[in-house]
This record gives C-alpha cells, sequence and structure tokens, in this order.
C-alpha cells in the first residue's frame, strides 16, 4: 500500500471532525457571534467538503494494486471494457444525484453546510442526501474505471464515514428546524429510495 493512498484514507478520516463541527451552528453562532459563527462554519465546511473530494480522488489515483474483472479482452483507452461501463454505470448517476442535489439546495447551503429550510422537493423528496449517495456512487465508479483494488477495498469505509456524516448533519437539523425535520426523516430515507413513493 502506498504512502499516497494511506495519506489518501487518513485524510478521509480526519475530515470527518472538520465536518462535524462545521454543521454546528448554535454552538458556533453563542461561542463566536452569529456573524463570525457563520464565517468559521462557513470556512470549516469548505474545507471538509473540498478535503473529502480530494481525498477520495487520491484514494483512487494512488499507485496500488489493480484488479481485473476477466470478461472480454476489449480496452477503451487502456480501460478494460467491462470495468469501463461498471464505471459508467456508476459515475453517471453519481455525478447526476451530486449536481442535482447541489442545484436544488443552492451553493451556499452545500458550501457552508447552513441549511435556511427543509427542502422536501426535487429529488429530496425521494432521498434524504443525494450528495452523499453520489460520492459513494462515484467512489464506486472510479475504482472500477482506475481498476484501483485497495480503493475498492475501502467501500465499506467510504459508505460508513458518508454515513456518520449524514448523521452528524442530521442531528444539527432536528436541533434547527425541530420537528419539520423530523416529519421529514421519518418519511423520506436517508440513501435507498422507496420505489414508487415519495414525500408529498
Amino acid at each position: 500500500m502506498s504512502f499516497w493512498f494511506v495519506l489518501s484514507m487518513i485524510g478521509l478520516i480526519l475530515v470527518v471532525p472538520v465536518h462535524f463541527l462545521s454543521v454546528e451552528h448554535s454552538r458556533l453562532d453563542r461561542k463566536y457571534g452569529e456573524a463570525k459563527g457563520f464565517k468559521i462554519g462557513a470556512g470549516l465546511g469548505m474545507i471538509s467538503g473540498w478535503g473529502f473530494f480530494l481525498f477520495l480522488i487520491g484514494l483512487w489515483i494512488s499507485p496500488q494494486d489493480r484488479f481485473l474483472i476477466e470478461i472480454s479482452d476489449i480496452n477503451v483507452i487502456g480501460v478494460p471494457l467491462f470495468h469501463l461501463l461498471l464505471a459508467i454505470g456508476f459515475l453517471l448517476p453519481g455525478a447526476w444525484l451530486g449536481i442535482k442535489g447541489v442545484t436544488e439546495m443552492g451553493l451556499k447551503t452545500a458550501e457552508t453546510h447552513r441549511a435556511e429550510r427543509v427542502i422536501s422537493t426535487g429529488v429530496y423528496s425521494r432521498i434524504r442526501h443525494p450528495q452523499y449517495l453520489g460520492s459513494i456512487l462515484a467512489h464506486i465508479g472510479a475504482s472500477f474505471l482506475f481498476s484501483a483494488y485497495y480503493a475498492i477495498l475501502t467501500t465499506p469505509l467510504v459508505v460508513l464515514i458518508n454515513y456518520i456524516l449524514c448523521w452528524k448533519e442530521e442531528q444539527e437539523l432536528i436541533r434547527e428546524f425541530g420537528e419539520e425535520y423530523q416529519h421529514y426523516r421519518d418519511n423520506v430515507p436517508m440513501f435507498v429510495p422507496r420505489l414508487g413513493s415519495k414525500l408529498d
């Protein structure tokens, strides 16, 4: 296992407490005042968001053993065809969920992790955390694209980290929005949509 891979994995784990601090809006506001608390939270949110993204990329592109699922001998731009098809199957919905989540939530909220209201329409009527689900799918897809053996093995860790981040955000959202968010959480799944039903 290469130094860069280990560094990326450690970085991904270290992003978690930074993210936790970034969403503790009431605590930051109480400690530093509303204006300064907002700036600190937004800064920590940017660090944790971009850090998470960059460390994920590090997992995919770090020097590591490669794996191969042999279905055919066809390669497309150096990528085994079956790996490419699997990668596209995960990357496209992952990218769509990430982009859709940001556009429906708003870039400011996505960057600062400070929601102004409970969003329960569009993709958020199907799942509570489209961006985090998108990052899980993107991780799997990119691991296949790069045939990155150690990266694909870290998938349970990536899922766990995404779950922990979502759990923490939800604790803060319940604190901020009370029963409105609790009702939303009780009726909309975290990651896996219920087929044929959505929140009205």
